[in-house]
């Protein structure tokens, strides 16, 4: 027998057996562990949880169980697919402010290409096997990307 009754046999107001389930990862050093974990889940439920699992991987069950039983008592509509909803809309916008400064350099370094002079005839070396791909100056024009449709002309952003 434990020295001691575990959070969840104390709670449970129960004996602690010598295999107790609960013991080695809800300690009765931290009794609102096992509190928060037995209100969202149950005891019966996180028991049977727990015995269908590997021993190597109750531990992180335990921790993923009070995690989101936390998350469920501060938020008991979303729990924590809240916060995981957040997170996802906070990667979202900075994919968003990437794309935006993408454009934004793809734009200048056109605009600084555009500026540049082109060499003379004389100095071009053209390959024989493509003399139209360097001589023509219309292929600039037909393969050049338009980057207003990546942002919008009002978007602060822009502006930056």
């Amino acid at each position: 027998m434990n020295s001691g009754r575990c959070a969840a046999c104390k709670y449970l107001r129960r004996r602690c057996p010598r295999d107790c389930i609960f013991s080695p990862y809800f300690p009765p050093t931290n009794p609102h562990r096992f509190s928060c974990v037995h209100r969202i889940f149950g005891a019966s439920n996180v028991g049977k949880m727990l015995q269908q699992l590997p021993v190597e991987l109750r531990g992180e069950a335990a921790e993923t169980l009070y995690y989101e039983a936390q998350c469920r008592m501060e938020n008991p509509v979303y729990g924590c697919v809240g916060i995981i909803t957040q997170l996802h809309q906070q990667i979202n916008e900075a994919e968003r402010e990437l794309a935006r400064a993408q454009a934004q350099i793809a734009f200048h370094r056109h605009a600084s290409n555009a500026h540049r002079p082109l060499p003379q005839q004389d100095q071009l070396e053209v390959e024989p096997s493509a003399p139209e791909a360097v001589t023509d100056s219309s292929w600039l024009d037909q393969n050049e990307f338009d980057v207003s449709a990546l942002m919008s002309p009002l978007d602060p952003a822009w502006f930056l």
